[in-house]
């Protein structure tokens, strides 16, 4: 099934092909587009050369349609799409600090953690014991 991948301002379609395009920035200014797999949990990513992406280095994505910031405001190292598959409706939070290797799910009734680094983020996604019967 087909999922397509929507920036959370604008709604701005964000797949091309298999992978999901956005604009980022490093902390040094260094800008690029980025072509992410568009399979969660494949963290290969795509870049121009003169774009290196380093690991360890945290960096800003950006919607290439409307520009907008799609780095968390609470936590700048978590960024949030839209992931449309069938009927259903997504978040989906991954990691901004490059080979970090963490993607949050999540539906109106669960959320799934993806990757070995997801742990690190666990705590933003917690859900009460008692509003577990709200999922």
């Amino acid at each position: 099934m087909a999922k397509d991948y929507l920036c959370p301002i604008c709604k701005g379609q964000l797949r091309v092909k298999n992978s999901i395009l956005l604009s980022a920035k490093s902390k040094h200014n260094e800008k690029g587009l980025i072509f992410l797999n568009s399979e969660i949990g494949d963290y290969s990513i795509t870049t121009h050369p003169d774009f290196e992406i380093k690991d360890g280095e945290e960096y800003t994505f950006f919607c290439p349609i409307c520009h907008a910031t799609l780095n968390r405001e609470k936590n700048p190292q978590l960024v949030k799409i839209n992931m449309k598959e069938g009927n259903e409706d997504f978040d989906v939070y991954f990691s901004s600090l490059a080979g970090e290797k963490c993607t949050y799910k999540i539906s109106d009734k669960s959320i799934e953690q993806i990757g070995p680094d997801a742990i690190r983020y666990k705590q933003y996604f917690d859900v009460p014991e008692e509003d577990k019967k709200y999922l």
